[in-house]
């Protein structure tokens, strides 16, 4: 079986090529372009830009996909995209296209759900050639032990969701304001360091001193499984107009407030080890939390901050130590980011459950999917 796949739901245009047998996954052809340089001159993704963007890559990203495989459009078997949640500027360039190929070669169209392919990006183990030969990586299926709980985490969502079996999600707890990825975003740009905020503000965690600043842990005792991080920006947002404030004092710049105070490398690295420590206290707690209540096998991460090594390492290790008949799954590092590879796996297991398999009629945008 081959799946042709499309993502657009933010600011990559990505398209992939898969092939997938019973005991392999082909990845024929994996492209992705990134709009990072566009839209970090805003601080954010524009929605406007990011749907022109999209209309501009979307052919040569086809074309290059279909030259690194040397396949005739007419070897694709299904066609799968993402036809939400994100942007809907930017959704409804990848769902047409997706319609108007799935109409010209006559083949069955699979909408995929953007979160539900974070999920899948966990179905790939290690490849088992991690160096690409002609256009090629194999990779092994995972055959996962259900229940299972996933740890959605990017810069939209925030969600901890239990599986009891492929393709079924009830969702425990989710963000009541701010993901984790649009905070990092946020406290990055309150720190003049840029965008993206997640692996900047990692680095500089590197450096900091994760105890220096006792920001708060939101919704720590809330008694569910929901998150907010929403007042964690704002006491950080505090605590830099202090230093701002301090620094005025100091220079003897009272009451001058449109003079620009540069604030010090270490104070900036401190900030953001405290805040990100700060968030990994809470998604580790809620989580580990809920997988004791559930009593699952597996703990699986999702999303582009899955990235984040110190989550990876601090979860891990609690698990370990307060759970330890369960494991714990990342997605293979090329997989946390949005891609139309995940679209293509989740597209597998939809195409073998026999669920929800369509034609160029029936896709639609839709900006708030819901997952079910």
């Amino acid at each position: 079986m081959i799946i042709l796949s499309i993502e657009t739901s933010c600011d990559e245009t990505a398209v992939a090529i898969v092939k997938f047998s019973k005991n392999k996954v082909e990845v024929l052809a994996n492209i992705v372009s990134s709009q990072i340089k566009i839209h970090s001159e805003y601080g954010g993704v524009v929605p406007s830009l990011a749907s022109r963007m999209h209309l501009k890559n979307m052919s040569p990203v086809l074309k290059r996909a279909f030259k690194k495989t040397n396949l005739n459009q007419k070897n694709i078997d299904y066609i799968s995209v993402t036809n939400g949640p994100g942007l809907i500027p930017a959704l409804i360039i990848g769902v047409q296209t997706a319609k108007t190929l799935s109409y010209a070669l006559k083949k069955p169209l699979v909408g995929i759900h953007h979160i539900e392919g974070h999920i899948y990006a966990n179905w790939l183990k290690k490849p088992i050639k991690l160096k690409t030969h002609k256009g090629k990586n194999n990779f092994k299926p995972w055959k996962p032990e259900f229940p299972m709980l996933c740890l959605v985490v990017s810069g939209g969502h925030t969600q901890i969701i239990l599986m009891k079996r492929d393709l079924n999600y009830k969702i425990l707890g989710e963000t009541v304001d701010d993901a984790v990825g649009e905070a990092f975003d946020k406290v990055a740009k309150l720190l003049g360091v840029g965008y993206p905020g997640g692996p900047l503000i990692e680095k500089m965690a590197k450096i900091g001193n994760k105890n220096k600043f006792n920001f708060t842990r939101p919704m720590m005792n809330s008694g569910d499984y929901n998150f907010s991080f929403s007042g964690l920006k704002t006491a950080v947002l505090y605590e830099v107009r202090s230093q701002q404030n301090f620094l005025h004092d100091k220079r003897g710049l009272r009451g001058v407030e449109s003079v620009e105070v540069s604030l010090d490398n270490q104070y900036k690295s401190d900030i953001a080890a405290s805040f990100q420590q700060a968030v990994i206290d809470v998604l580790i707690y809620k989580t580990v939390k809920s997988a004791k209540k559930h009593k699952v096998k597996n703990i699986i991460l999702g999303g582009g901050v899955s990235a984040n090594k110190e989550l990876q390492k601090q979860l891990s290790q609690k698990i370990k130590k307060e759970f330890p008949l369960c494991n714990f799954h990342f997605p293979y590092s090329k997989l946390t980011t949005d891609n139309a590879l995940m679209i293509s796996i989740a597209a597998y297991y939809r195409i073998k459950n026999n669920k929800e398999i369509g034609n160029w009629k029936s896709a639609k945008a839709d900006a708030n999917l819901k997952l079910k």
